[in-house]
């Protein structure tokens, strides 16, 4: 331990008197002087000075390393500073664009395992934390099943950019999960093993990351370990073919390969941490970070919540646009609820600030408002800004069964599930003309919704039917509101409403 410690003054020395103190503290036998340490390498966070201490005596100088290591020293101080001192992160972060993206792709193809990799390869830095694949799928069923049901959000950083990164569920039974997650961001990571190439979830992904907004998409070709070179050519000569499929632009997305689990395991050849290495910088550089509204009234469409004890409710969710602040007046509005509450506190990636902007992954806790009145899917806005409604017209368009969509046609009182931002909810569907609709063609069309929502126009909407999705649109306006008696959408009047 002594021969550790000393090795670090040498390095520091010449730096901060408070670090000296701090190292030589070390020195003694009690157990909680690398506590101690930890602290004060906190405590100077506003000079940068912890982020600095970690890269360069870590990463330059080798014997130091090897004796943080053999001490043990290295983990503590790299889990402590970081997890208890946010202040710490958020100095190394400042001034560094901010972007949202996310794995999307079937089932089991490894977009939780790469995620992992990706924070475990940055934590070496000092200003990512390293999140295991346990800690990512955390709820009890996904490690019994293995498989992601709940979107996940982490934070790291790159070189260039700040990034929150959603885990998407693969599973076609957590589709609509998938469609929370996938509206949240700027860009789309679109994981497909080698081995299987493009799956049902490869191409529904693609569609419905089409249809909330994402316009890039970057594929990560994985398990290239499993399989030869020629197929790894022929499976990327196919994702190219499905993005231009979708409206993507296949021919200039980036295509990288290599092995999420390689790299999580440390292997640093081509396929493994360097491929990683690889994406990052695609990324850096492909993603474009779109021009964020500041200016009109915030709205929070909420995808989680949960209560912290003796504070209150907390909403978390992707701030669509605006800015929002502390103590703010707002409104929960959806699913037939109007609450009013204030802003008690914001929390990003669980670090408080003041106030938040469009783009910021964040959670809000809101006064007065109890968890049971809380829906995933629900808007928090500023009060007087929004309102909800049960009855919109729409441009719509039908998915062929080549598609993955409908064989038969489209007739008026058809009633399926509408997914839109973070909520779903029963819809029926009427022509405003014309007998019917085939499968392939688009028309105008009343959207009748079990509960009154916020929509506004242009919002974008998916129609799904038997696990599948059959129709995308986009709103054109909002309608006076319907009766809707007994909850018995076929039985409504729609003329009630024109």
């Amino acid at each position: 331990m002594a021969v550790a410690t000393r090795s670090v003054v040498m390095v520091v020395r010449n730096h901060l008197g408070i670090i000296n103190y701090a190292v030589r503290s070390l020195c003694t036998t009690s157990p909680n002087k690398k506590t101690i340490f930890c602290k004060k390498l906190g405590c100077i966070s506003a000079c940068n000075f912890s982020h600095e201490l970690l890269r360069y005596s870590y990463r330059s100088h080798s014997y130091v390393r090897h004796c943080i290591s053999t001490c043990n020293f290295n983990h503590e101080l790299l889990s402590y500073s970081y997890r208890s001192h946010s202040h710490v992160r958020h100095s190394s972060n400042k001034g560094k664009l901010h972007c949202n993206v996310g794995t999307i792709g079937h089932v089991d193809h490894g977009k939780t395992t790469l995620t992992a990799a990706i924070t475990k390869i940055l934590s070496r830095d000092g200003a990512t934390r390293f999140v295991s694949y346990d800690e990512i799928d955390k709820a009890p069923e996904e490690r019994a099943r293995g498989i992601t049901i709940n979107a996940a959000h982490i934070e790291y950083v790159t070189k260039n950019r700040h990034y929150a990164h959603t885990d998407c569920p693969g599973h076609a039974d957590y589709i609509k999960n998938m469609i929370s997650g996938a509206s949240q961001m700027d860009g789309a990571i679109l994981v497909v093993a080698a081995n299987d190439g493009q799956m049902p979830q490869t191409r529904e992904h693609l569609l419905l990351a089409k249809q909330v907004g994402v316009e890039k998409v970057v594929v990560f070709i994985n398990k290239a370990d499993l399989v030869e070179n020629d197929v790894l050519e022929l499976v990327e000569l196919e994702m190219r073919e499905l993005l231009d499929d979708f409206g993507f632009n296949g021919l200039h997305s980036p295509v990288i390969c290599g092995s999420a689990l390689l790299a999580l395991n440390g292997d640093t050849s081509e396929l493994g941490e360097n491929s990683i290495w690889n994406l990052l910088d695609a990324i850096d550089r492909y993603f474009v970070i779109p021009t964020r509204d500041y200016t009109s009234p915030f709205v929070l469409p909420i995808d989680n919540a949960f209560t912290v004890l003796g504070r209150g409710t907390v909403v978390i969710g992707t701030l669509g646009r605006g800015i929002i602040k502390r103590n703010m007046e707002a409104e929960l509005l959806g699913f037939d609820e109007e609450i009013k509450t204030t802003i008690s506190d914001i929390q990003v990636f669980k670090k408080s600030v003041p106030e938040a902007k469009a783009g910021d992954n964040l959670g809000a806790l809101v006064r007065g408002v109890r968890i049971q009145s809380v829906q995933r899917g629900m808007l928090l806005c500023a009060a007087g800004s929004q309102a909800i409604g049960n009855h919109f017209e729409a441009n719509v368009y039908f998915l062929t069964k080549a598609e993955g969509g409908r064989s038969k046609p489209v007739t008026s009182k058809y009633i399926q599930q509408l997914f839109s931002r973070t909520w779903n909810v029963p819809c029926r569907v009427d022509l405003v003309s014309g007998e019917m609709l085939m499968p392939g063609e688009h028309g105008s069309v009343y959207l009748t919704l079990l509960r009154r929502m916020v929509m506004i126009e242009g919002q974008t909407f998916t129609i799904r039917e038997n696990h599948k999705t059959v129709g995308t649109g986009i709103i054109v306006k909002m309608l006076k509101s319907v009766n809707i008696v007994k909850s018995n959408l076929s039985k409504v009047d729609i003329k009630h409403g024109l």
